[in-house]
């Protein structure tokens, strides 16, 4: 278990201190805002989308090593998916990082995020880019918040 919680950790960091995808995204069809305000994690999410695909996805922002790691991984996994494949890995993903899954095989780069779960507050960094997608997606021109989080968890209770 030590071996692969260092692993976690080592790819977090990698993708912490080297993220993939952090630009600006001139021909973006959509674009989002996102704000942790627990952490101060900012982000902008571009995408660009070729009918229901994501042929592109990138980010710009400031925020903590666990939001750069996971808006970084976001962008990786989420190249060539579709809306509803995206949508259906936000929720997967919550539920990995919320404890109401475990780590899965299937998730790829994902699962590093699985340890997550025992450190509540980070659980707002590691998903600001996921609600930022979301608000993407949706069309929402409201800054995204992990703020919705906390009604969204309590709702579900």
């Amino acid at each position: 278990m030590a071996d692969l919680t260092g692993l976690y950790q080592e790819v977090i960091l990698d993708h912490s201190k080297r993220p993939r995808n952090f630009r600006v995204l001139d021909d973006a069809t959509a674009r989002a805002e996102g704000y942790n305000p627990l952490c101060g994690d900012r982000l902008t999410l571009y995408v660009r989308l070729e009918g229901d695909k994501i042929s592109d996805i990138a980010f710009k922002g400031s925020g903590c090593a666990i939001s750069t790691a996971s808006a970084s991984i976001l962008t990786e996994t989420l190249k060539g998916k579709t809306r509803v494949e995206a949508e259906a890995l936000f929720e997967t993903f919550h539920d990995l990082v919320t404890g109401k899954l475990g780590a899965r095989d299937n998730l790829g780069k994902l699962a590093v995020f699985s340890g997550v779960s025992e450190f509540p507050a980070r659980v707002k960094c590691a998903t600001l880019s996921w609600h930022t997608l979301k608000s993407v997606l949706a069309g929402d021109t409201a800054p995204a918040t992990t703020e919705t989080e906390d009604a969204e968890d309590q709702a579900a209770r």
